[in-house]
């Protein structure tokens, strides 16, 4: 092969949904569709972060322009993006995947290496249940 093109550059990447999703939701695939859904706890094939909401096509109505679509734009890589924090975190604190999407601590020393997300970017640190910064790594 004497070159390639790049498929995608600086992303985001445009996938279909198996299930509703909502922005800021960290997203993995599911195995069995080949779409994507939220990260379950201690995913290892997280995606990236959903910026949009998404619902799959079988909620789709075709007068309905209210609800989400069932495709959606994921970002990847070194990006800051607003994610949902399921424990208290620090600022510069590494990240896993939590439940429904949100992101959890990770522990050195206990969790694996390949769990980690992203990094807490928010200078205050964030809360239990709040909206908060990270940096992804995925």
């Amino acid at each position: 092969m004497s070159g390639v093109n790049p498929n995608l550059f600086e992303g985001p990447d445009t996938v279909t949904v198996n299930v509703a999703v909502t922005g800021g939701q960290l997203v993995m695939p599911d195995s069995t569709t080949g779409r994507v859904k939220p990260a379950t706890a201690g995913a290892t094939t997280v995606l990236g972060v959903a910026l949009e909401d998404g619902a799959p096509t079988s909620a789709q109505t075709p007068l309905n322009f209210a609800i989400a679509r069932p495709e959606i734009a994921v970002a990847y890589g070194d990006v800051d993006v607003n994610v949902t924090y399921a424990a208290n975190a620090a600022w510069g604190v590494k990240l896993k995947a939590a439940a429904s999407g949100q992101v959890t601590p990770w522990v050195s020393g206990t969790d694996a290496a390949d769990l980690i997300v992203g990094v807490c970017t928010a200078p205050a640190g964030v809360t239990s249940g709040n909206v908060g910064r990270m940096r992804l790594s995925v």
